[in-house]
């Protein structure tokens, strides 16, 4: 970020989570509050992870805005299918509104919506920026501003360059790296060994699960990452994002050599400036991987105090 950056505060390596569950539509949702301050000077953040995540992914950040001597009130939530929340087996259970209206459950159960001039920030990593968008749409002058993290402004298939069967396909990890709970670690670490910790261990952990045998299991349930997978490959930007009323600021990772990432939030900010709404502030991080919360922990809390101001 450039102009007027915003003071992010140190990280609180003491601070520590509570989790509660909410209820959406009769399906339980768990989040994980790391609290803020009494008196808010700014509204509160719920935190949406990407598919096969958690809200632990969202550590790093919830460290630097939350807790009692934080800026901002500070929740993550987990994904239906996901982590500790239900994984409904109901056609229908994944689609994107439903999504959209847990992200507001966790807002609401979580006490950060109360009144009805209680706004919040909303700030989605990949697939959970689909699922923050839907629910920013919903909110209306309820939302204060919403932070794409590496994700929800485009369309998939394009984007991916590929079907939704071969998307699916594409998630299975080599046995290699699943014969173990090492092993995994392992491989997880290699992406960037400098931001390796114990956060980034806790996080890591809570996406699989260890078998008997040894070997780890992906902890998202098959059928609701299916679900999930093919909800997403239904979302269309253009007919979300213009509907949001709120400020938002989108935080591309790696490399777009080809442009075609910019492009298409060159269109989706098209179409909001057609609806008159404000533009699209847009941040990219050429040489860092998808995971900004891990990569860029700094920029991504900076972007949500920022959008959180209107800046």
């Amino acid at each position: 970020m450039d102009q007027q950056r915003p003071v992010v505060p140190a990280p609180d390596m003491a601070l520590e989570p509570a989790g509660y569950t909410v209820d959406s539509g009769g399906d339980r949702i768990h989040f994980l509050d790391w609290g803020g301050p009494t008196t808010p000077l700014a509204a509160g953040v719920v935190a949406v992870p990407g598919l096969g995540h958690t809200a632990l992914a969202w550590t790093p950040v919830a460290r630097r805005l939350g807790g009692p001597s934080g800026v901002m009130r500070f929740v993550a939530m987990d994904l239906r299918g996901h982590g500790l929340s239900d994984a409904p087996t109901e056609d229908g259970a994944y689609d994107l509104e439903l999504l959209g209206d847990d992200v507001i459950a966790v807002a609401e159960g979580a006490s950060v919506l109360v009144e009805p001039s209680d706004a919040v920030i909303l700030a989605g990593h990949g697939f959970g920026a689909i699922a923050a968008s839907y629910a920013a749409a919903t909110l209306g002058g309820r939302c204060a501003g919403l932070v794409l993290v590496d994700g929800g402004w485009e369309d998939i298939e394009a984007a991916a360059g590929t079907d939704v069967d071969e998307f699916l396909r594409g998630l299975e990890e080599p046995p290699e790296v699943m014969r173990s709970m090492p092993a995994f670690l392992r491989d997880r670490r290699e992406f960037d060994p400098r931001t390796w910790d114990a956060d980034q261990e806790q996080a890591a952990r809570a996406t699989v699960v260890e078998t008997h045998a040894g070997r780890v299991v992906p902890s998202a349930r098959p059928h609701a990452t299916e679900a999930t997978v093919r909800a997403m490959f239904e979302y269309d930007p253009l007919a979300v994002l213009p509907a949001v009323e709120a400020p938002i600021s989108a935080l591309i990772a790696m490399g777009d050599e080809a442009g075609s990432r910019a492009q298409a939030l060159a269109a989706v900010s098209a179409e909001r400036n057609a609806a008159g709404r404000p533009p699209i502030r847009t941040t990219t991080f050429g040489h860092d991987g998808h995971n900004l919360m891990r990569y860029r922990p700094d920029e991504v809390a900076a972007a949500i105090l920022a959008v959180g101001e209107g800046a």
